[in-house]
């Protein structure tokens, strides 16, 4: 065999790029990257990668929001100016021992591996520790996925690299405030003002492109997103992105402690093999205050009743969707018996609700809520975040929401909005009207 280079085929960073492969090559172990479109993010993460599987061998993972669109954008997507498979670019097969299409794996000659995962589904790969993860577009991935992964890899002394361009002011915004002052990582912002990589006349034709594909409004958004890497630009397509802005401006986002005075009302969204997520909210008058969203995954109601348990709330009311009287999987029994076992109490089983009901009925809640920031930071950003699914054939949104990681924290506060919104219409109807003989048979009169 040859002599090998790695990286491989000649590449090498662009002049714009260089910032951060030189602070890889020296050791670095945290890097944030907020890049524009064409960037070439995941061609320096996939080339580094490369390098760093031949020089320490253990895991490397790539990991985009989700598994099924990984295959799409890394495993199978082509070079057009090569015509050759990006992993074949970075990858040679020279450097290869196995590869496993299915799985989207790739074991080297000297033992190292890598893989193409989601953060959908990382808690499912827990047996092949990582020691290098990139996290390609950060700003859409589920945030957990760092929590969990971040002491894995401070134990191992492993790296991580987080690439990705603008979606609102959501987990990846707050991240970069909170690490672009800490010496122990690299920071950037690369607009294409900064990079220079495109002519006006280029970028012109891209935004006209942009509109006539989404339309004016969305189209300007997501070329200041992807472009002059905006966080303060919509997210297309987002359910409630408008109505959260709208109450951060009006400072509705913010400080909102539990008052001991009022009772909790708490929202489930069951999950089976998915997250479950709870929030809990106070009424005052008309007015709703959202204290507090729990979330986890991989654990029994039980923990999640434990949680509940441990803060000094009293509740009202549990409010659950229809499934919740479905059985569960291994004991037979019904969530709902189960919960109660448990000393949830009292509960309510929402009747089944079309989708878009629920969505109207939590547009109708959100103008009149406070959310409390600290404790519903990721609920807040997966409502934001909630959006259309996009129609690539027919290029257009979809009338059904995109399934992601934010979807669970959507279903749960759709339910409580629901909930408080069919308790009110309740209350409001006037009551029937009470009905006697008259004395004449057959004949009523109304009271």
């Amino acid at each position: 065999m040859g002599e090998i280079v790695i990286p491989a085929h000649g590449w090498e960073p662009r002049s714009y790029q260089r910032k951060l492969w030189a602070y890889m090559e020296n050791g670095g172990r945290r890097a944030y990257e907020i890049a524009h479109r064409r960037w070439g993010k995941d061609d320096v993460a996939l080339n580094w990668a490369a390098v760093s599987a031949l020089q320490k061998i253990g895991n490397y993972w790539h990991m985009l929001p989700e598994a099924s669109q990984a295959r799409k954008a890394i495993w199978d997507a082509v070079n057009p100016h090569t015509g050759r498979r990006r992993i074949d670019e970075a990858f040679p097969k020279e450097i290869r021992e196995t590869t496993k299409e299915q799985e989207m794996f790739i074991r080297f000659i000297n033992g190292a591996t890598w893989q193409v995962v989601g953060s959908d589904n990382f808690n499912s790969l827990v047996g092949s520790t990582p020691i290098g993860v990139v996290f390609s577009e950060w700003a859409l991935a589920n945030p957990s996925a760092w929590a969990f992964l971040s002491p894995i890899l401070l134990e191992n002394g492993g790296w991580a690299m987080f690439i990705t361009t603008p979606r609102g002011r959501n987990h990846a915004k707050r991240f970069y405030d909170s690490m672009r002052d800490n010496p122990n990582w690299f920071c950037e912002v690369s607009s294409v003002e900064r990079t220079g990589r495109f002519t006006h006349e280029q970028l012109e034709e891209e935004r006209a492109q942009l509109i006539a594909q989404f339309g004016e409004d969305d189209g300007n958004a997501k070329f200041e997103q992807e472009y002059d890497c905006s966080f303060d630009a919509a997210i297309q397509g987002s359910y409630y992105g408008k109505l959260l802005k709208a109450a951060d401006n009006e400072d509705r986002i913010g400080h909102v402690p539990y008052n001991p005075s009022l009772p909790v009302i708490t929202a489930w969204d069951l999950g089976i093999g998915d997250s479950t997520v709870i929030w809990c909210a106070q009424q005052v008058g008309s007015d709703v205050r959202v204290i507090d969203c729990i979330a986890s995954s991989g654990v029994g109601i039980d923990w999640y009743v434990k949680e509940l348990a441990n803060r000094p709330y009293i509740y009202k009311q549990h409010i659950v969707p229809h499934d919740a009287e479905n059985s569960e999987l291994g004991t037979g029994m019904r969530r709902i018996d189960t919960m109660r076992s448990l000393g949830m109490n009292p509960i309510r089983v929402l009747p089944r609700t079309a989708v878009d009901d629920g969505i109207s009925a939590v547009r109708m809640l959100i103008p009149r809520c406070r959310f409390d920031r600290k404790g519903c930071k990721l609920g807040i950003d997966a409502l934001e975040q909630y959006r259309k699914s996009w129609d690539d054939a027919n290029k257009c949104f979809r009338d059904k929401p995109l399934h992601d990681w934010a979807s669970d924290y959507a279903d749960a506060f759709r339910y409580l909005a629901v909930g408080l919104r069919d308790k009110e219409v309740v209350k409001r109807q006037p009551a029937k009207p009470r009905l006697q003989t008259s004395g004449t048979p057959g004949g009523w009169m109304g009271m």
